[in-house]
């Protein structure tokens, strides 16, 4: 059963629907060639299937390293169908993941806990590389400015919303089994500035995402990032662009999904996610022209 609410100002999209998934760390993995860049500040990225010969529509992944995202099948999700369009996939090392760990820090989750306890913003650091690593590649003719979305599984989809928020240039994000606030994982049980770790869920993004197309998909028990959360995540977006009087542009998928914190039905969900980000380019494009 779906249960589906739609029009040209709001879009909320509620799915309950029964499918088989896929563990969140897929066992498909497989090698693909990527190409690993530098900006002109120094800045690694990494660019699949390959740089393009004329501006293209761009789509971030974001998920642990760059190997590890890029080189997955699986991670890439949604840019394994958006490549046949003609997209590009770029990626960065999230902080703490890759050659973005710094000797002497955890790895992954923890090492984010790390640098906050010892006040350092890895989000803001992260978001700030993003966007450095957009200007390059507009700077290099690669890039379609009308055509640049971001997508991201769980800690990649809390980093790709937060690239979305503060990036303008970005039409719309997808965002996979999403973290939508850190203080729901347990390496930040008992943290101690809370206040501050606060401040960066997802839903203190609202203003900055309103009019923004964000799609959302979740399982129905997922106890790692909080299923609740991204809920309520959907709803306070879609009340925060109504409120501001912007077009509410919310697709909230909640999936029966018995083996907690994965990406449900993953085929289905590349597919799905695909589609939306290329309906959203469209309709965006077909809206400026009017």
């Amino acid at each position: 059963m779906t249960i589906c609410k739609r029009n040209r100002e709001h879009v909320l999209c509620l799915g309950l629907i029964l499918m088989a998934a896929l563990p969140l760390m897929a066992q498909d993995q497989k090698e693909t060639p990527i190409e690993v860049l530098t900006t002109k500040e120094g800045i690694r990225f990494g660019i699949w299937p390959s740089s393009p010969k004329e501006p293209s529509p761009v789509l971030f992944v974001l998920g642990s390293s760059i190997e590890g995202t890029l080189g997955s099948d699986y991670f890439r999700m949604s840019g394994n169908q958006l490549a046949k369009k003609g997209y590009i996939c770029v990626s960065i090392d999230l902080p703490c993941h890759g050659q973005e760990q710094r000797e002497g820090e955890p790895e992954g989750i923890a090492g984010w806990r790390f640098r906050l306890e010892n006040g350092d913003n890895p989000i803001t650091e992260a978001t700030q590389r993003l966007s450095d690593v957009l200007n390059h590649l507009v700077d290099l003719g690669w890039v379609d400015t009308k055509r640049i979305a971001v997508t991201g599984t769980s800690r990649g989809g809390f980093m790709a919303t937060h690239f979305a928020a503060a990036e303008p240039r970005i039409r719309c994000v997808a965002a996979i089994a999403p973290v939508a606030d850190l203080t729901d994982l347990r390496e930040f049980t008992d943290v101690k500035n809370k206040v501050v770790v606060d401040q960066l869920a997802l839903e203190h993004q609202a203003e900055r995402l309103a009019g923004k197309g964000v799609w959302l998909i979740i399982g129905d028990r997922d106890d790692r990032v909080n299923t609740d959360r991204t809920v309520a995540l959907a709803r306070r977006l879609t009340a925060t662009s109504l409120e501001m009087g912007k077009p509410a542009l919310v697709d909230l998928f909640v999936i029966s999904e018995p083996q907690g914190h994965t990406t449900p039905r993953w085929a289905w969900t590349c597919t799905e996610s695909a589609d939306w980000i290329e309906r959203q380019m469209i309709e965006t494009a077909a809206d400026e022209q009017k």
